[in-house]
C-alpha cells in the first residue's frame, strides 16, 4: 500500500489487518503530507512497514512481487501548495504514480491497482450534483496532475491489461487526519482550533460541500478492489448530504463545546482564484455497482473525530 502511514491509507491498512490480509505499507513520510506513525500504532507488529519512495525501483522490486491488490493513496493533496511548488506536485502526483504503474506492469501484472484521486479534477461545477460525465477542468496544478495520473491508470489498463480502478474522493475527514494546518484539508485545522478554543476563520461560508467519514471511504476502497465490473473505470465516492461551510463550522463548535466562535474574513486572493465554490457528488454509479453507502452521519463523524483528538492531538502537532 502506497501512502500507508497517511490518513486514509493507514486507516485502510488497519482495516485490512483486522480482515486477515498480509499488508505491506510504503510511505515516504514527507513532512508536508499527512503521514504519521501514530496512525498505525495498533498494527506495527502485524504489518510490514517501509519508509521509502514509491518511485524507488529497488524498493518496488522488493515489495511488489506477489501482491494481489495495490492501493495507491500516496501523493500531495494541498491545492495552494501545488500552485506555490508545482514541480514538487508533479513529482508526487504524476511521476510517482506512473513509476508505480510501470513497476506493477512488470512485477505484479495480475494485481488490481486502486488509485485514490480527487473531486478537484472537475474544477468549478457546471451543474450539481457532479457525476462522472461532468467535464474534467481542474483549476489548480494539483487537479491537473491528479487528472493526468487518472489517465495513466486508464492507459495502463487499456494498453497493458493492468486491472486499474480510480476513485474520485470528496472531502474526507476523521481520526488520523492532518490537523496542524490546512495543508491536507481545511477541516483538519478547524478541528484543532475548535478543541483549542480558538476562533475558526471562515472565508465566505455559503459554499455547500459534502464530507466523507474515513471509515466509509475505506469501505469504498475495499469494494472498489473487488467489484467485477471495475477494471479501467473511474468512480465518484461522496458522503453526507451537502452542508454550507457556515453550517459545518457551527455544528463543529456545538459538538466541541469550543468557545472560540467563528470569524468571517475576506477570501484571500490566492485562495479565491482556485476555489471551486459549491460542490457535492453524484455517486449513484458506484453505489449501484457495489451496494456501498455511507453509514456515518456528519454529526457522528465529527463527534468521533473530536473524541480521538481530545487525547491524541499532541501526536499530530
Amino acid at each position: 500500500m502506497a501512502g500507508g502511514l497517511g490518513f486514509i491509507g493507514a486507516r485502510l491498512a488497519c482495516r485490512l489487518v483486522t480482515l486477515g490480509a498480509v499488508v505491506t505499507v510504503v510511505d515516504i513520510l514527507e513532512p508536508r503530507a499527512g503521514g504519521n506513525a501514530a496512525n498505525v500504532a495498533g498494527i506495527r507488529d502485524r504489518a510490514t512497514i517501509h519508509i521509502g519512495d514509491i518511485g524507488d525501483d529497488r524498493l518496488l522490486r522488493e515489495v511488489l512481487p506477489g501482491c494481489e491488490v495495490v492501493f495507491n493513496l500516496a501523493g500531495q493533496t494541498g491545492h495552494l501548495a501545488s500552485m506555490v511548488a508545482p514541480l514538487q506536485d508533479l513529482d508526487a502526483n504524476c511521476r510517482a504514480p506512473l513509476a508505480l504503474l510501470e513497476a506493477c506492469r512488470t512485477l505484479a501484472p495480475r494485481a488490481t491497482v486502486v488509485y485514490a484521486s480527487t473531486r478537484q479534477v472537475y474544477g468549478r461545477p457546471l451543474s450539481l450534483p457532479v457525476d462522472e460525465g461532468h467535464p474534467v477542468a481542474p483549476v489548480d496544478v494539483n487537479g491537473v496532475h491528479k487528472a493526468a495520473a487518472e489517465t495513466y491508470h486508464g492507459l495502463y489498463c487499456e494498453v497493458h491489461g493492468l486491472d486499474t480502478r480510480v476513485l474520485r474522493l470528496t472531502n474526507t475527514y476523521g481520526p488520523g487526519m492532518r490537523v496542524k494546518d490546512s495543508q491536507q484539508n481545511f477541516l483538519g485545522l478547524w478541528l484543532r482550533l475548535a478543541l483549542e478554543g480558538r476562533p475558526i476563520d471562515l472565508w465566505g461560508g455559503d459554499q455547500r460541500r459534502d464530507f466523507s467519514y474515513v471509515d466509509d471511504v475505506v469501505q469504498a476502497l475495499l469494494l472498489a478492489a473487488r467489484v467485477p465490473a471495475g477494471a479501467g473505470r473511474t468512480f465518484n465516492v461522496g458522503g453526507c448530504p451537502p452542508v454550507s461551510l457556515r453550517e459545518l463550522a457551527d455544528q463543529l463548535l456545538a459538538l466541541s463545546g469550543g468557545g472560540g466562535g467563528v470569524t468571517v474574513s475576506p477570501f484571500p486572493q490566492e485562495r479565491e482564484r482556485i476555489d471551486i465554490g459549491h460542490y457535492y457528488t453524484d455517486d449513484r454509479l458506484f453505489r449501484a455497482l457495489t451496494g456501498w453507502t455511507p453509514r456515518t452521519s456528519l454529526a457522528e463523524g465529527l463527534a468521533a473525530t473530536l473524541d480521538y483528538y481530545r487525547t491524541a492531538l499532541p501526536l499530530y502537532l
